[in-house]
């Protein structure tokens, strides 16, 4: 999380991953620190103009009560800065403190000064109040409540017998209510950015759990092929040899196989991981003459890659080489490491592995992929193998496709431009929500109070149709520019500058066509408007551009000011509380919505990110505990058993019986193996696969396939190659494998002239419980030594699966 969620005022607990999401949460907090300082600086500047503007004998009183004000400011801007430092009674309290004191000011200062200035301050007071309890809009709605009663009760007590004024009481109400609309409007946008953005990271976090869990399997179909696969192969290929190194290597594999990969954390070194690379024992032994530059620190999940793939190429220069000698190299390169394992044995052509063969494509290469390095083979009959290994930190922020590294808990990948679009994103609905808000105000302001000054005043104006010409243009402005944004569509430049024009127009014309004295003041209705109609125009710009156009709009109306005379101090103090309550104000929320588009965006987005990567990695990792307790749960009824057996020298591999269970489950796992190839019929696939077990084993297997294959779930693949592996692992002779497609079924079949397997074996009735589960058809006969199994699949009318 990027920062301490804050509910309210900003003091709450940290928010819950379901509530408020981070633009929604960001902007509550931006709002609330714009409310205090706002009003915080309004009560600091006004106050001091109107102890300006009042008599020598009144100020020291009014400074007892605007002393108090600014100290009351002061506290809550204090209480920004810490996590609930105080109660929220109390920060309510002050806040009504500050209305009420200013409010009381109104008859010690006396005077049309002194009118506006409280004006100005109540005013901005409980505009701000709305934004500071934004999600207490009771708290907001008294605290607005206070103000109008006290500026009316200060208008009652400095005017006696006179009846208070009710229009600015009036255009105080249309603030708050115009404030309230504004936020929610706002709040709005960013409440729909979190969920448009939470969808969009929903599907990358489907995407990356997706591509982690497939560079899981993988590398946990590697780790069986080195393992358990592997020792199960020897054993049912037993023929009298010294079996002393079994145990310890099946206990190995145990552990291997019940620890979750993707689980190891922080960083090794890999030259002392490459020097406990084991060389076998026996006649399998290999002799590693190692020459490591070290120490090479690297992230443990590269590392241990290639470990494993280092550990597979040595058994594999065991098996297949011809030789017992073999060179092991490492050195740094960059900011990586390279590892190379040689030897001058009988070599082989690369080209020529079938896809099935898991050694190569999927201890030494998968596994490298995996974790964003590479692996390479390069060898030829006759000329000895080579074996190399990268890897490079940098390869790490540019994996692509099923890449997903699982070095430690998994990172997902987070791209700058994944991170940018996300901004943009956000950015957009911010503007989007803050250009209605101040279009909104524009219209209604306009429409209220400015028009309502227009009408009543027509006899000051000289002369009136210019006035109201210019009111017609300033509403012209605000249809033609509302229209492109309720179609969703941005202002184009020329639109706009014709429409900034228009309404610096509408600036000179009523700043030059009012009485001097009248400037800012009643009659003035285009004095306090024109900014917002300028600020909808330039909400999507820096604060710069806007406040320089409230520069010119102020310009203008102090030069026709200054023509016609230089006013007096108590004028020039009025004007500017005036200034302050109309320009001020607008310009801090020009100032807002900057702040918004290039802060709180981007931190959204930070935040955002933060947030959806705790997700992604907890999503990740119960999706891998889940997925790792599923595989170990599915080798428990078979693989398990064997290894335990094994490794504790309760089963002896030179138990006819064992050798031929060990031989089944090879066939099953090396078909597992075959189900992750890109292959054009997988069924047969998987079928060759078991067939290459058996023939390892010294067995003869002829496989015929008649009719044209079709498409089967791999689930059924595996109920009807199952009982087929089982056979073809307890055959020591012959056996001959048919397969038979037809329009709406498919048909796998094997007889064997030797199985030792009968009828009531656990073998057996696994496979039948398991065929059953699938819908899947399996007959047997036995007849002498000889076994027929045939399993069939018959598709379902309602599948769509056709076999044509």
């Amino acid at each position: 999380m990027g920062h301490e969620g804050r509910e309210g005022n900003g003091r709450g607990a940290a928010e819950p991953l379901d509530g408020p999401r981070s633009s929604e949460r960001l902007l509550i907090l931006t709002l609330e620190r714009y409310g205090v300082w706002l009003r915080s600086t309004v009560v600091c500047l006004c106050g001091a103009l109107g102890v300006v503007s009042a008599d020598v004998a009144d100020i020291p009183l009014a400074m007892s009560l605007l002393v108090p004000a600014l100290l009351a400011c002061g506290v809550r801007l204090y209480s920004l800065r810490r996590p609930r430092p105080f109660p929220l009674a109390l920060l309510w309290t002050l806040d009504a403190a500050v209305v009420v004191l200013t409010g009381l000011s109104q008859p010690v200062l006396g005077g049309d000064g002194a009118d506006v200035m409280v004006e100005a301050i109540v005013g901005i007071s409980v505009i701000a109040f709305q934004y500071e309890w934004a999600t207490r809009p009771v708290a907001g709605a008294a605290l607005a409540g206070l103000g109008a009663v006290v500026f009316v009760l200060g208008d009652v007590l400095s005017s006696p017998g006179h009846s208070p004024e009710l229009i600015p009481l009036v255009r105080m109400f249309v603030q708050v209510a115009l404030s309230r609309a504004a936020y929610l409007m706002v709040r709005a946008r960013a409440r729909a950015a979190d969920r448009s953005a939470a969808a969009r990271a929903a599907a990358r976090r489907e995407a990356e759990v997706a591509a982690t869990r497939r560079a899981t399997e993988r590398e946990y179909l590697a780790t069986l092929h080195d393992t358990a696969s592997a020792t199960l192969l020897m054993v049912s290929q037993g023929d009298g040899r010294d079996w002393s190194w079994l145990p310890p290597r099946a206990r190995q594999d145990l552990e291997a196989l019940s620890a979750v990969p993707g689980f190891e954390t922080g960083s090794v070194d890999l030259a002392a991981l490459l020097g406990c690379v084991p060389e076998g024992e026996g006649q399998a032994r290999v002799r590693l003459k190692t020459h490591v530059d070290g120490p090479l620190a690297i992230p443990s999940g590269p590392g241990l890659a290639i470990f494993n793939g280092v550990r597979e190429a040595v058994t594999n220069v065991a098996r297949h080489a011809g030789v017992r000698e073999a060179e092991l190299r490492a050195w740094p390169e960059g900011d990586g490491a390279v590892v190379e394992l040689t030897d001058a044995g009988r070599g082989f052509d690369p080209e020529s592995v079938p896809a099935r063969r898991r050694g190569i494509s999927g201890s030494i290469i998968g596994r490298m992929h995996a974790v964003g390095g590479s692996a390479s083979v390069t060898s030829h009959p006759g000329t000895g193998t080579r074996v190399r290994w990268r890897w490079h930190d940098r390869t790490r922020a540019s994996q692509a496709g099923d890449g997903a590294h699982v070095t430690g808990v998994p990172r997902p990948p987070r791209a700058q431009a994944q991170h940018t679009a996300a901004v943009r994103f956000i950015r957009g609905h911010l503007l989007y929500g803050a250009q209605l808000a101040v279009l909104l105000i524009s219209l209604v302001w306009q429409f209220t109070v400015s028009l309502r000054r227009l009408t009543v005043h027509q006899d000051v104006y000289r002369p009136a149709w210019a006035q109201t010409a210019a009111f017609v243009c300033l509403a012209a402005v605000a249809v033609a520019g509302g229209a492109y944004l309720l179609r969703g569509r941005q202002i184009p430049p020329r639109v706009r500058g014709w429409s900034l024009g228009s309404v610096l127009a509408v600036s000179a014309v009523c700043a030059f066509t009012i009485p001097p004295e009248q400037s800012t003041g009643p009659a003035d209705w285009a004095f306090g408007v024109v900014g917002w109609h300028a600020l909808f125009l330039l909400a999507d710009l820096r604060v710069r551009v806007f406040a320089a156009f409230l520069g010119a709009h102020t310009g203008l109306n102090a030069t026709a000011v200054f023509l016609s005379g230089a006013p007096t101090a108590a004028e020039s103090a009025t004007m500017g509380i005036a200034t302050i309550g109309a320009c001020g104000f607008q310009l801090s929320v020009g100032v807002l919505v900057t702040h918004l588009l290039h802060g709180t965006a981007p931190a959204a987005g930070t935040a955002a990110a933060r947030e959806e990567e705790l997700r992604t990695r907890e999503r990740i990792l119960e999706d891998m505990q889940r997925g790792h307790k599923e595989r170990y749960r599915a080798l428990t009824m078979t693989t398990v058993p064997l290894l335990v057996g094994l490794g504790h020298g309760v089963l002896s591999p030179h138990d006819e019986e064992v050798r031929l269970r060990c031989g089944v489950e090879a066939a099953r796992m090396r078909r597992l193996f075959a189900e992750s190839d890109a292959v054009s019929d997988p069924l047969l696939n998987e079928l060759r696969a078991c067939v290459e077990v058996a023939e390892h084993q010294g067995v003869t297997v002829s496989l015929a396939v008649r009719g044209q294959q079709g498409e089967v779930p791999v689930e059924v693949r595996r109920e009807l190659i199952d009982p087929v592996a089982v056979v073809l692992g307890r055959t020591r002779s012959t056996a001959r494998v048919t397969v038979v497609w037809t329009p709406r079924a498919v048909r796998v079949s094997v007889i064997s002239e030797d199985c030792t397997d009968s009828h009531d074996t656990a073998e057996a009735a696994q496979a039948r419980g398991r065929a059953t589960a699938a819908n899947v058809t399996v007959a047997r006969t036995t007849r002498g030594g000889s076994v027929w199994v045939e399993a069939g699949w018959r598709r379902p009318a309602a599948s769509g699966v056709d076999l044509t």
